[in-house]
């Protein structure tokens, strides 16, 4: 009878999936939120299928994005201004609901990443 419990408990646990409507966040104004170190970052941008402009701390930044498929993209920096901007990013969207996502990024190749979530700004 316990086996039968758990192999019934984990049939049901087995099938959860999580949301992700990525298409719902390749367009339009969000801004986003990321913490490191015990500190909140903020930014707001604006993303079309080929262009974000994002701005961050009174500064304005553009990149180019290369979609991988609707959940995950690459960006790159039109005009670097060091070599940390000279590197690619990988976001990828984790979950997502009905007003913001979540989502991981990195470097390019490398394996340490980061966690933060966006808000789509409504009209």
């Amino acid at each position: 009878m316990r086996v039968f419990s758990l192999l019934l408990l984990l049939s049901v646990f087995g099938c959860y999936e999580t949301s992700r409507n990525c298409k719902n966040y390749k367009t339009g104004k969000f801004y986003s939120e990321v913490t490191l170190n015990g500190v909140l970052y903020k930014s707001s941008f604006t993303r079309n299928e080929d262009l974000q402009i994002e701005t961050y701390n009174k500064k304005t930044d553009s990149s180019k994005l290369r979609w991988i498929n609707d959940c995950e993209v690459i960006f790159k920096t039109i005009n670097p201004k060091n070599m940390a901007e000279r590197k690619d990013i990988h976001l990828k969207i984790l979950t997502t609901t009905d007003s913001s996502y979540t989502f991981e990024y990195s470097y390019v190749g490398e394996t340490k990443k980061q966690k933060g979530v966006a808000y789509k700004v409504l009209k």
